[in-house]
């Protein structure tokens, strides 16, 4: 494994689901060890509940913030915050700004990256949840259901 600087604006942007990412170091690069996106969104962009099976998260909040869906407690994140999320628990999250948030997430060990290229592969428009549902299960995440305010699964 060689050492390797990545210029600011430079690895290979996508748009997964409205997510507007930029994959900085891939498994790759890293010997697998970890990978590393950079998100830079409006606020509204997110996703629903979700787990991981195989990899760990840690969000760095650069700009904006983020509300984070943990254990059904919501936890705004803003710039300069550091949120860790363990694989196998559930959460989900969104951008809230004000303005654009700008984030990194490195995942450990690396190989999620793929999915996002999968993901960001898909045709414009409203997604084959289907299809989405099957891509990410090759990758190990699988969207769980939420509670409503009646505890009712929805």
């Amino acid at each position: 494994m060689e050492p390797k600087i990545v210029a600011a604006g430079a690895g290979r942007a996508l748009s997964v689901l409205g997510d507007n990412l930029r994959i900085r170091l891939t498994g790759e690069d890293t010997g697998g060890t970890f990978a590393l996106v950079e998100q830079t969104n409006p606020p509204g962009v997110g996703t629903p509940p979700h787990v991981h099976a195989n990899e760990d998260e840690v969000f760095h909040v650069l700009e904006g913030a983020i509300d984070f869906t943990v254990g059904g407690r919501v936890i705004r994140a803003e710039a300069g915050a550091v949120a860790f999320l363990p694989r196998n628990v559930p959460h989900a999250f969104v951008t809230v700004g004000p303005g654009v948030t700008r984030s990194t997430v490195s995942a450990f060990p690396a190989g999620i990256e793929f999915m996002f290229r999968e993901l960001g592969e898909l045709p414009p428009g409203p997604p084959d949840m289907a299809r989405v549902v099957e891509i990410c299960g090759r990758y190990g995440i699988k969207f769980v259901p939420t509670a409503g305010p009646d505890g009712d699964e929805g």
